[in-house]
Parts: structure tokens; C-alpha cells; sequence
């Protein structure tokens, strides 16, 4: 992504922020996954929408009005030795020019630049509670100053959460944030249809994920969005099952759940299908319960809808359907207001979805479901499972469980499901798995 994206977004926040403000922002952390090695480094979503820098240990300071410059970045100096091992670092010095910011210093120096950058300020816009280790120096600093306070040193005097103004920003997308979501979604469509084709019984469901994987990385998808899902059976039935080690049976469906990143933007995309390439009747019949649930509930994501309008239609659709199977018994209305379709239908429709596949963004605004704006990424992703020992289920039903999703744009005039390639009504779910 062009770094003048970055510098816009910038831009926007601070003028969004109270006069007399300052916002600082840390950096993530490498972290360690066992003794002596680390997690493949990912940077933190704010920090990286703000900055596109990549590199851990670093400190952003929007400071609106500094004479000398309001983006600040505090990095890593360049070290010859690290770098001969690690790999090459951007340093101060020339993080003005790759990134855009006005004045950049060694992270060394935060202790002795950043107090003073404070000092003045009325109120410092930060995210308290993510970066314990930074919020306690930061603390320090303000408490050094208020020390002061007797010699005229004007301490700050509130502290305001950065993620209200920062959050609201992410939630609508760019021109520039939609093609690399259109892009994700594409490999990802790609990576589901690859599943199908290789799907069969007696394989494993790690030979399945193993296969989306490569279409990720072979497509410049260096990481899942997030682990991948394939629960074959009853293993369906756990929504974020991932030890993906069971064998996959003649007879039964396989849930798949898997999405990439690409250039951190995520897809999110589920498909569920028969791993012998036919659906049984019964299959077929609460497939098709969830498939209209989806289409009810795409159909109403439009703009000025709150976001809670596709749930509720799935809801509708969904239990209409188990009523209709004897899944459910009794009055529809007293059903969906007990909430006793939960057995069966246990999840939200939706989340926002953009740089984390759980994305940002408020769904309640002064206590009343948000409106969908365009703009706005969701998923829609209604399912019905049916536990192997659910006692209130006919024995024909017992270990299904069955999701369909979607990335979906709201749009000016509608929605665009950024994922439909990816085959999911049951003719064309057969055809792409015999080829």
C-alpha cells in the first residue's frame, strides 16, 4: 500500500483529535514461541494502519500544532551485526523518507524526547491496557512532569481512549483497503475450491489445511488470517475446533473455515461439503435451511439497515427450517423470543472484518445497533449444528454441523459479496468436487 494511504489516515485522526491533544502508540513486540525462538514477527493493526512499518520496538507520536513536525516515529537504530543475521532495518534516519513521518529518533531516546513532547499537552490520547510495559513508563512521564508542576511545568491532565476515534476510521474502507480485500478474497476462493477438488474419505483434515496453505503462500498470501478450521463430522459441531487431525469418513460433511491475509487484510470464508462429493438427503435438507438463511441475511445487509438486520433475518429463516425438520417444536415467535434456537443456532451472523478478521469498529452507538454504512466489510455466516449426543435431535441429524460464510461489501446502492466464487449451492458444490 502507498505510504501517502498511510500519511491520509494520519492526517484524518488528528484532525478528528481535541485541540491541545497528543496521541502516542506503541509498536508490537516479538514474542517468543519457545526458549530461544520467535514468532514469525506481525505488527500490531493500529500501528501499522497508521505507519505501514513493520518492524517491532517503535513508538508513534501524533502531535497537531509541534512547530518542528507532528508525526513522530521513535524505531530501532540499524545495527550491522543484527542486520547480518535478522535482516535490514529502515533507522531513523531514513524513516522520514520511507514513511513519510516529519522527525524520527533512535527508540533509545524516547525517555529523554517524549516527556517533553507531553509536557503542554492537555489530554493524551492512548490505548491504555494493550502495552502494559509502555503504559507504565508512560505513567512515570506524566508523574515526573506533575513533579514539576510548582516550577510551571504543565503536566496532562486526562488520558482519552485512542481506539474510539482510531477504530471509527478503520471501520470504513478506502479505495486502497478494497483492493487488497478483493485480493484476499480471491485467494481465498481459490484455496476453498482446491479443498473441494482434494477432498476425499481417508484423508486427514491436516491434508486439507495443508492444501489451503499453499494456495495462500503460492498466491503471496504469506499467512492465514487466522488457524484454519477443517472439522470433518461431529467435529463440525466446535466452533473453533483446529486440531485438524481426524480422519475424514465416508458419508459425513467437512466444515471449512479458512481465510488469508494478504498484505494484512483479511478474508474470512466458510464452505461445508460432503467429503465423498454427494450430499445425503438429510444433508441436503438443513444445508439448504442454511444456504436460504444466508441469502435472507445478505440480502438485507444494505445501507442505513443496522447491523443487526442480517442476524435477525438468518434467525428467521433458520428457525422456520428446524420447525419444519422437528428440530424445534412450539411457536416460532415465542422461539426466536426465548432465544431456545441458540441449541442449534449458538453464533452472531457477523463481524466486521479489514485488517484483523474480527475487525474494529463499535457495533452499538449510544446504546443502538450501528448503521451499515458503505464502506463497511462484513461477514455473513449463519449455521446450524447439531451435536453427535444433542438429545432433542432425530438420530439422522445428530453430528452435523453446517456454516456458510461470506465477505460482504456494503455498497452505495446494495452489498458485493467479495467471496461468491467460491461454490457453495449444492450443484456447484458436487460439480467443483468431481472436477
Amino acid at each position: 500500500m502507498a505510504i501517502a494511504e498511510h500519511r491520509r489516515r494520519r492526517e484524518r485522526l488528528m484532525r478528528m483529535m481535541e485541540p491541545g491533544s497528543i496521541a502516542v502508540l506503541p509498536a508490537a513486540e516479538e514474542t517468543m514461541r519457545n526458549r530461544d525462538t520467535a514468532h514469525l514477527f506481525r505488527q500490531d493493526s493500529d500501528f501499522y494502519y497508521l505507519t505501514g512499518f513493520e518492524e517491532p520496538g517503535a513508538l508513534l507520536v501524533l502531535a497537531p500544532g509541534r512547530a518542528h513536525g507532528e508525526v513522530i516515529l521513535f524505531c530501532q537504530e540499524r545495527d550491522p551485526v543484527f542486520e547480518r543475521w535478522n535482516g535490514e532495518r529502515v533507522g531513523p534516519d531514513r524513516a522520514q523518507q520511507v514513511l513519510a513521518v516529519d522527525d524520527a529518533f533512535p527508540m533509545g531516546d524516547v525517555e529523554d524526547i517524549l516527556p517533553g513532547l507531553l509536557e503542554g499537552r492537555e489530554r493524551i490520547y492512548v490505548t491504555l491496557g494493550e502495552h502494559p510495559a509502555f503504559d507504565a513508563d508512560l505513567l512515570g512521564w506524566v508523574k515526573g512532569i506533575r513533579a514539576r508542576e510548582a516550577s510551571g511545568a504543565r503536566p496532562p491532565g486526562e488520558f482519552v481512549a485512542l481506539r474510539h476515534l482510531l477504530h471509527d476510521l478503520r471501520l470504513v474502507k478506502s479505495a486502497a483497503e478494497l483492493k487488497l480485500m478483493r485480493k484476499a478474497a480471491g485467494i481465498t476462493v481459490g484455496a476453498h475450491l482446491r479443498a473441494m477438488r482434494t477432498t476425499k474419505p481417508g484423508l486427514t483434515e491436516a491434508h486439507i489445511e495443508a492444501e489451503i496453505i499453499h494456495e495462500f503462500m503460492r498466491n503471496g498470501a504469506r499467512f492465514p488470517a487466522y488457524p484454519c478450521i477443517v472439522g470433518a463430522g461431529a467435529n463440525a459441531c466446535i466452533m473453533h475446533y483446529v486440531r485438524n487431525d481426524a480422519t475424514m469418513k465416508d458419508g459425513d460433511l467437512v466444515l471449512v473455515d479458512a481465510g488469508c491475509e494478504y498484505q494484512y487484510y483479511a478474508s474470512d470464508v466458510t464452505r461445508t461439503f460432503p467429503i465423498n462429493g454427494r450430499f445425503t438427503g438429510e444433508q441436503r435438507a438443513v444445508y439448504e435451511i442454511v444456504l436460504a438463511a444466508q441469502a435472507a441475511a445478505i440480502k438485507a445487509a444494505q445501507p442505513g439497515a443496522h447491523f443487526n438486520v442480517p442476524h435477525e433475518m438468518a434467525i428467521d429463516v433458520m428457525v422456520d427450517g428446524l420447525l419444519n425438520e422437528g428440530l424445534l417444536n412450539g411457536d416460532k415467535a415465542e422461539i426466536i423470543e426465548a432465544g431456545t434456537y441458540q441449541q442449534f443456532c449458538v453464533h452472531k451472523t457477523s463481524h466486521w472484518l479489514g485488517i484483523d478478521v474480527h475487525d474494529v469498529g463499535d457495533y452499538r452507538v449510544d446504546g443502538t445497533w450501528r448503521a451499515l454504512e458503505p464502506g463497511m466489510v462484513i461477514t455473513v455466516e449463519p449455521g446450524i449444528y447439531i451435536a453427535k449426543d444433542e438429545p432433542d435431535a432425530p438420530q439422522r441429524f445428530r453430528g452435523m454441523g453446517i456454516r456458510i460464510e461470506d465477505d460482504v461489501l456494503i455498497t452505495k446502492t446494495g452489498n458485493e459479496v467479495l467471496t461468491a466464487a467460491a461454490p457453495k449451492q449444492i450443484d456447484t458444490i458436487e460439480a467443483a468436487m468431481h472436477g
